[in-house]
C-alpha cells in the first residue's frame, strides 16, 4: 500500500468516524448538542482536523442524512421483499418506515427536519436521497392505480407516513395506534 493509499484510508476513517460520534451524540442528547468543539474532543482530534473533513455541522447534518437514507433504503427494501402480495408489500414498507423513523429519530431530523446542505427532488439531489426514493417508489409505484404517476403517488404515500412518523413522535398522536393507521392508509390511500 501506498503512502497515499495510507493516508486517504485514514482521512475515509476519521471521517466515519465524525459522522458516527455526531450521529451518536445526536440520538443521545439532540442535535443542539453537537457541537464542532465537542465533537473534536469526542473524536480526540483537533478542531482544524474535523474542519479539514466538513466545513461545519450543516456538513456533518448532511453527512448522517445520507448515511441514513441508505439505511432506511435498506429497511424499506428488506421488509419489502419478505411480502407476497402488493398490499403485504405496502404495509410492510410503511411499518419499516415509521420503524425506522421511530428507532433514528436524530437520524430522521437529519433527514427531513434540518438544514444539511442536500438536495432534495433536483438533478443535484445525491444519489442515497434518490435511492431511499426510490426504495419506495419500487412498491408504491405498483399500487398507484391507473392514470396515476406512481412517482406522484409515491411522494403522497411518503407524505403521509412522515406526517404520522413526525406527528407520533412529537405526542401529537397516541403511539399505540400506528398498526391501525398503517392499516388505514394501505386500505384508503393505496387502496390494495
Amino acid at each position: 500500500m501506498s503512502v497515499q493509499e495510507r493516508k486517504q484510508r485514514e482521512r475515509a476513517e476519521r471521517e466515519r468516524l465524525i459522522v458516527a460520534t455526531a450521529r451518536e451524540l445526536a440520538e443521545q442528547q439532540g442535535w443542539d448538542a453537537v457541537t464542532t468543539r465537542r465533537l473534536a474532543e469526542r473524536i480526540e482530534y483537533s478542531q482544524p482536523v474535523l474542519y479539514s473533513h466538513f466545513r461545519g455541522k450543516r456538513e456533518i447534518i448532511g453527512a448522517v442524512a445520507l448515511e441514513g437514507a441508505a439505511e432506511m433504503a435498506a429497511a424499506v427494501r428488506a421488509a419489502a421483499s419478505s411480502a407476497n402480495s402488493p398490499r403485504e408489500r405496502v404495509a410492510a414498507l410503511a411499518r419499516a418506515y415509521l420503524d425506522f423513523a421511530a428507532r433514528n429519530p436524530a437520524v430522521y431530523d437529519a433527514l427531513f427536519q434540518l438544514d444539511g446542505g442536500l438536495a432534495f427532488a433536483d438533478e443535484d439531489t445525491p444519489e442515497p436521497l434518490k435511492d431511499a426514493f426510490a426504495a419506495l417508489l419500487e412498491s408504491l409505484g405498483e399500487v398507484a392505480g391507473d392514470g396515476v404517476h406512481p412517482g406522484l403517488f409515491t411522494e403522497v404515500f411518503w407524505a403521509s407516513l412522515h406526517g404520522l412518523a413526525t406527528l407520533t413522535r412529537a405526542g401529537r398522536l397516541p403511539p399505540e395506534d400506528i398498526e391501525p393507521r398503517v392499516e388505514l392508509l394501505v386500505d384508503r390511500l393505496a387502496m390494495v
